[in-house]
């Protein structure tokens, strides 16, 4: 059997030492990656989907205040919720990582900080791909159970994050400063968002089974969807 086919969104401008990460993570585990971007046509399906990292997402989309020393990207966020839109409904098992984690919550109508050093005064910078900060897992959840760690060291490269929580999400991590790191879906199998980034975490062995997970999702999706298919 072929591999599940996994679209992750991209940046036009995306390196490619990052997308090799993003490739690498999704392949070592069994998956198809295909990195979708503005200019490149969508696919009509997939078997999972990752929103992956990037630039801030644009202001309005969630009520926020406009900051204009920030770089965004208004053709990746509307690709990215046409994705969502299309998607989610189909019961694809999702991924958001980052931006992405933040994007799932705006596309279910929550909302974000726009910059957590200006709302959490004190709050010391830490931006770096090595895994530095602590984030406490809440127990009996989809995350948990997937990771199998009541905690964990992540990397950190944001300077927004989840606020209120959009329609049916839980928040299911945070790290030691009480900002949320993670969120998952009530309503889906696999709709979940960490606020770190896995694939650059390649010898954490949770990290890893996060990435795992949702290739395993990806199989079970497309073979329920070929059942479908084939009694109709």
């Amino acid at each position: 059997m072929t591999r599940p086919l996994i679209g992750i969104t991209t940046s036009d401008r995306k390196s490619l030492i990052a997308w090799f990460f993003d490739w690498l993570a999704v392949w070592r585990h069994g998956g198809r990656p295909l990195r979708l971007s503005p200019s490149r046509p969508t696919p009509g399906s997939l078997d999972g989907l990752i929103i992956g990292g990037g630039d801030d997402i644009e202001a309005h989309l969630y009520g926020g205040e406009v900051q204009l020393d920030v770089r965004v990207d208004p053709q990746r966020d509307a690709l990215e919720l046409r994705l969502l839109e299309h998607f989610i409904p189909q019961g694809c098992p999702v991924l958001g990582i980052c931006r992405g984690a933040q994007l799932i919550n705006v596309h279910l109508g929550g909302t974000l900080d726009s910059d957590i050093y200006t709302t959490h005064q004190g709050l010391k910078r830490r931006r770096t791909v090595l895994p530095r900060k602590t984030v406490d897992i809440v127990a009996d959840t989809k995350l948990h159970r997937i990771l199998s760690v009541t905690w964990c060291r992540i990397n950190s490269l944001h300077h927004q994050a989840v606020q209120r929580t959009g329609r049916g999400i839980d928040i299911v991590a945070r790290d030691r400063d009480g900002l949320v790191q993670g969120i998952e879906s009530r309503d889906h199998d696999f709709l979940l968002g960490v606020q770190w980034h896995p694939e650059w975490l390649i010898f954490n062995r949770p990290q890893q089974r996060l990435i795992r997970a949702l290739i395993k999702a990806a199989e079970r999706h497309r073979s329920q969807s070929r059942t479908v298919l084939e009694s109709t």
